[in-house]
C-alpha cells in the first residue's frame, strides 16, 4: 500500500468504528441528573466517576507496546461490543460501586480502542494525516452528539432500569465491523525494531510531552465543565432533561464540524498556528456564552464546540508525526496524558462546583480557557 495515498474507504471504516464505540461511551453525562437523584451523590463523586472511567488510561503506554506487536484491527472490532454492554447496563446500577465498576470496564475497552485507532488512521491517510484525523475525530464528536439523544430516548421509552435493551445494537455493530475491517490486515504497522529503546523515545519526546501536559489539563477544564456538567447546569437553571441533552448534542455536533475543519486547515497553515488560534478565540466565546441569552446563547454554544473540539485532530496529527517507530506506544503516552489530566480536571471542576456553586464555575470558564494560551505558543511545529 502506498503511504502517500489517502485511502478514503478505509478511513471511513475506522471512523465508523469510532462513531459506534463513542455513541455508547457518551451515555453517562445526560444521565447524571437522574443518577444523582437515584443514588444520592454529589458533584465531587460525579467527578470521581470520570476518574474511574479513565483510570485504565494509566496503562495506555503498555497497551501501546502490546498493540505495536498485534494486528490492530481486532481491537477496533471487539471494543464497541464491550463498551455497549457495560454502558447500557448503568441504568441497572443500584449502588455507586456498581456504577463505578461498569464505568471502569468501559474505560478498559475505550483504552484498547483509542490507542490503535489514530495509528491505523495515519497509516491509511497517507500524506494527509490531518485530514484523516479530522474524519476520525468527527466520528467521535458526532457520536457524543448522538449518544445523549439515544440514551435519553431510551429512558423516555423504557425507563432508566431498561437501558440494557440497547445492548444488541452494539453487539451487532461489532459483527458488522468484523466484515468491514477484516481486510485491514495489509495495512497493519510493521513491528518496531526489537532493540528500540523505549526510555530513549521518552527522553527524545519529553519536551513535547511537558507542553502537552499543560495544554491537556487546561483544555480538560473546559471539556470537563461542558461535557460532564452542562446537562446538570441547564437542569439546575430550570431546563428539562430533553433541553439539556439537546444542548449537549448541539455542542458535540459543532465540535464535529470543528474537528472536520481543523485537521485539514492544520495541514495547510501548520499545527502550532491552528492551536494558537483556537486558544485565543475560546476564552472570548466562553465569556460571550455566559452573557448571552435566547438564540444568541445557542449560537455561542455552537461556536464554542467548533473551536474547543477542533484541537483534537491537530494534537493527534502532531503526536503521530513525532515518532514513527513505535506509533502505538507514542499515542498511548499521549492518551494517558490526555485522559488522566482530563479526568483530574473534571474532578477539580466537580470539587469546585460543590464549594462555590456550578453557576460560579461557569462564570470562571473564560479564565480556564485563557490558561491554554501560553502552552499553545510553546508547541513546536513537527516535521512532516
Amino acid at each position: 500500500m502506498k503511504t502517500t495515498k489517502f485511502h478514503f474507504s478505509k478511513v471511513v471504516d475506522i471512523s465508523a468504528a469510532h462513531l459506534l464505540h463513542d455513541i455508547y461511551s457518551s451515555f453517562l453525562a445526560p444521565l447524571i441528573p437522574l443518577l444523582i437523584e437515584k443514588l444520592s451523590i454529589n458533584f465531587f463523586l460525579i467527578g470521581i466517576l470520570t476518574v474511574i472511567q479513565r483510570l485504565a488510561s494509566l496503562f495506555n503506554p503498555f497497551i501501546g507496546l502490546l498493540v505495536d506487536k498485534k494486528e490492530l484491527r481486532y481491537f477496533i472490532i471487539l471494543t464497541p461490543a464491550i463498551t455497549a454492554i457495560s454502558m447500557s447496563m448503568i441504568g441497572l446500577a443500584s449502588s455507586y460501586a456498581q456504577l463505578a465498576a461498569l464505568l471502569f470496564i468501559m474505560g478498559i475497552s475505550s483504552a484498547f480502542f483509542h490507542v490503535p485507532g489514530p495509528v491505523l488512521i495515519k497509516k491509511v491517510a497517507g500524506d494527509k494525516t490531518g485530514l484523516g484525523m479530522s474524519f476520525y475525530m468527527v466520528a467521535g464528536e458526532l457520536a457524543r452528539a448522538i449518544g445523549p439523544l439515544v440514551i435519553v430516548s431510551a429512558v423516555s421509552w423504557w425507563g432508566l432500569e431498561y437501558t440494557y435493551r440497547l445492548i444488541p445494537a452494539g453487539v451487532l455493530a461489532s459483527v458488522i465491523l468484523f466484515f468491514r475491517l477484516r481486510k485491514l490486515k495489509n495495512v497493519d504497522f510493521k513491528k518496531p525494531p526489537a532493540n528500540l529503546n523505549i526510555r530513549q523515545t521518552l527522553i527524545d519526546l519529553k519536551g513535547f510531552f511537558y507542553v502537552l501536559t499543560g495544554y491537556s489539563f487546561t483544555r480538560g477544564l473546559m471539556r470537563g465543565l461542558l461535557i460532564t456538567f452542562l446537562p446538570v447546569y441547564l437542569t439546575s437553571q430550570g431546563e428539562s432533561l430533553w433541553v439539556a441533552a439537546s444542548s449537549l448534542s448541539i455542542l458535540e455536533l459543532a465540535g464535529a464540524a470543528g474537528s472536520l475543519v481543523a485537521g485539514g486547515i492544520s495541514d495547510k497553515i501548520g499545527r502550532r498556528k491552528t492551536l494558537i488560534i483556537i486558544a485565543l478565540v475560546t476564552p472570548l466565546l466562553m465569556f460571550a456564552y455566559n452573557h448571552a441569552s435566547g438564540a444568541l446563547n445557542i449560537v455561542m454554544l455552537v461556536l464554542i464546540g467548533f473551536f474547543i473540539f477542533g484541537s483534537g485532530p491537530v494534537l493527534l496529527a502532531m503526536v503521530q508525526e513525532k515518532n514513527t517507530e513505535r506509533p502505538s506506544f507514542t499515542n498511548g503516552v499521549y492518551m494517558t496524558i490526555n485522559f488522566v489530566l482530563g479526568a483530574l480536571a473534571a474532578l477539580f471542576v466537580g470539587w469546585l462546583s460543590d464549594r462555590i456553586g456550578l453557576q460560579s464555575v461557569f462564570q470562571l470558564a473564560p479564565v480556564f480557557a485563557m490558561l491554554a494560551i501560553p502552552f499553545a505558543f510553546m508547541f513546536r511545529e513537527p516535521r512532516r
